[in-house]
């Protein structure tokens, strides 16, 4: 029993040693390779991109993962990562002096973590999920002035020049 235990132990430390720390990625960039760090936080960018951080502070980070919003359908609620520890396996890459990773399918995480749920039916990538992607804001009309009577207007049978007939 012991020996299965510890078979065990062994065989999931030996499928965890392929993937590297955040802190070996940049020493691979334009290889394929699988990165394996805990999730800090989920950022929303521009345009729907979703970024995972995986320090505290991004900035100093040596490594992070892309989504991009268009990607969003194919890998799921990302947001659900935060906390987990996970496996991303692909190309490599540098953007702004730090190594990261474009993740465009699910398949491209392992582990327990790629049980990510789908993304909600009403969640929208442009606008961060605060409105759904099939309904329209209604458009702004402009504001209704009211008409002020012209003083200089004549009525009826006044003619200009003319006095009025007694």
């Amino acid at each position: 029993m012991l020996i299965v235990v510890v078979a065990s132990g062994l065989s999931s430390w030996l499928v965890a040693s392929d993937c590297l720390p955040i802190q070996q990625a940049s020493e691979y960039v334009g290889e394929t390779k699988c990165v394996t760090g805990k999730v800090v936080r989920v950022k929303v960018g521009l345009k729907g991109a979703h970024y995972l951080d995986f320090c505290e502070d991004q900035m100093a980070c040596p490594f992070s993962v892309v989504i991009f919003g268009a990607d969003l359908r194919d890998v799921g609620d990302v947001r659900r990562l935060v906390g987990r520890t996970i496996e991303i396996r692909g190309a490599v890459k540098s953007y702004d002096g730090q190594s990261e990773i474009v993740l465009r399918r699910i398949s491209q995480i392992s582990g327990g973590a790629a049980m990510i749920p789908a993304l909600p039916r009403d969640y929208d990538v442009e606008n961060r999920g605060h409105f759904s992607a099939g309904r329209l804001r209604p458009t702004k009309k402009p504001a209704k002035v009211k008409a002020k009577p012209n003083t200089t207007a004549t009525y009826g049978n006044d003619v200009e020049g003319s006095e009025p007939e007694e």
